[in-house]
């Protein structure tokens, strides 16, 4: 959230004194200013800053804010919010329909309110919350084609002769800038999205996986974390896709990826390495508890009957090898070396098995897996309790995880 310096009442509105020629080449400047920003960044908060800037400098209302959308959710949430009252807008949400915004939002309408207290659309709980007492509304959508994204809103500067006509054509073009910069940053987004994801399985590709397992290594050295790797390969796979069809063969694995997904923390990483093969990091996890976790999804992928909803009801086995930071190797190459040499280990052998590197094939692991019918959820019970976590973790990774990265 932006809190800027508050204006007094009487300097916030615009000098009518100046000269129709001033103003108009100050708007035609915020124009081309505004083009540049859209044109040489791609970083949706330096565009936003930018019209935040301007609309402060131009309409300088008391408050302002642009509220976005929540597709998901149809609510409005304050991606920006200027002035006394931000910060107490930072959790406020309302639903599409409620109050000057959710109404503009639904109808895709610009709404000009001279007095909120004789408009019966008026949400006063916003007032109630923040403190505030909101006498007058401008809000314009911001819509990209046909499409609502949000919606700018300020409060309290419509003077005693109304809102200026031309400072509404102005916001309103500012809006239009808002909507492509949003649009802009929702394309990069999904670009970005297509190259680190698997499109079979939706799962993160092993180009990411190479990115992220350096990462890891620097946070650990960093923090003195332990982290693993837990390799998987499907037994026989290539039998499903002879039997039933390579398009058979895709559902599986991405069911199977779907499954693996389900079953990380927050913090963990899954991965399809190429084929049928699945990688899954577990950050500050111990080797003794990525193993536990390895007997976990082999249990899971042995047990269970695949491509039920089609009924086909198809069962495999895995093969899975398990490698530790830095009780291993301290190096990208080396844990996945060790990883992979262990899955192979179990491949080469009598496969169905768990395998970990400088420990060899882990005994009676289907004997284990054949004895309990419960399939445990996730990997909460075996992954490394609070006590054994040293700290934290770092706001850099939190703010990666939330960003999907």
């Amino acid at each position: 959230m932006e809190e800027t310096k508050q204006f007094p009442a009487v300097e916030r509105r615009r000098n009518l004194a100046v000269p129709f020629e001033q103003r108009e080449a100050g708007e035609v400047a915020v124009f081309q200013e505004l083009g540049k920003a859209l044109t040489s960044s791609l970083q949706l908060d330096q565009v936003l800053r930018t019209i935040m800037e301007k609309i402060d400098e131009f309409l300088r209302p008391d408050n302002w804010s642009l509220l976005l959308l929540d597709q998901d959710k149809q609510e409005l949430y304050f991606e920006l919010a200027v002035g006394k009252a931000s910060q107490a807008l930072k959790d406020v949400r309302v639903k599409v329909g409620q109050g000057i915004a959710g109404w503009v939002a639904q109808h895709g309408e610009t709404v000009v309110v001279p007095d909120t207290s004789k408009d019966t659309r008026f949400f006063s709980q916003v007032d109630e919350k923040t403190k505030t007492d909101t006498q007058s509304i401008v809000a314009v959508p911001v819509k990209f084609r046909d499409t609502c994204l949000g919606v700018i809103e300020l409060i309290n500067c419509i003077g005693p002769d109304g809102f200026d006509p031309r400072d509404l054509k102005l916001l309103e073009a500012l809006s239009d800038f808002a909507a492509i910069a949003l649009e802009n940053a929702r394309h990069v987004k999904r670009i970005h999205e297509l190259t680190i994801t698997d499109d079979c399985t939706s799962l993160y590709n092993a180009r990411h996986m190479s990115f992220i397992l350096e990462t890891e290594i620097y946070r650990s050295q960093r923090y003195n974390y332990e982290f693993s790797l837990v390799f998987i390969d499907l037994d026989h796979f290539k039998q499903v896709n002879d039997t039933h069809g390579h398009l058979v063969g895709s559902r599986l694995l991405a069911e199977i990826g779907n499954a693996l997904k389900a079953r990380c923390r927050l913090i963990d990483f899954a991965f399809r390495y190429g084929g049928d093969e699945f990688v899954i990091l577990l950050p500050q996890t111990s080797k003794d508890n990525a193993l536990n976790v390895a007997r976990r999804l082999h249990k899971l992928i042995r047990s269970t009957q695949w491509l039920t909803p089609v009924g086909l009801g198809v069962r495999v086995t895995p093969s899975l090898g398990v490698a530790s930071y830095p009780v291993d190797s301290r190096t990208k190459e080396g844990l996945l070396h060790l990883a992979d040499e262990a899955m192979y280990l179990v491949k080469n052998t009598n496969r169905d098995s768990v395998a970990a590197a400088n420990i060899g094939i882990l005994p009676d692991t289907v004997a284990c897996a054949e004895s309990s019918a419960d399939l445990d959820e996730g990997f909460d019970v075996d992954a490394p309790s609070t006590e054994e976590r040293p700290g934290k973790l770092p706001p850099e990774r939190a703010e990666r995880r939330r960003e999907g990265a």
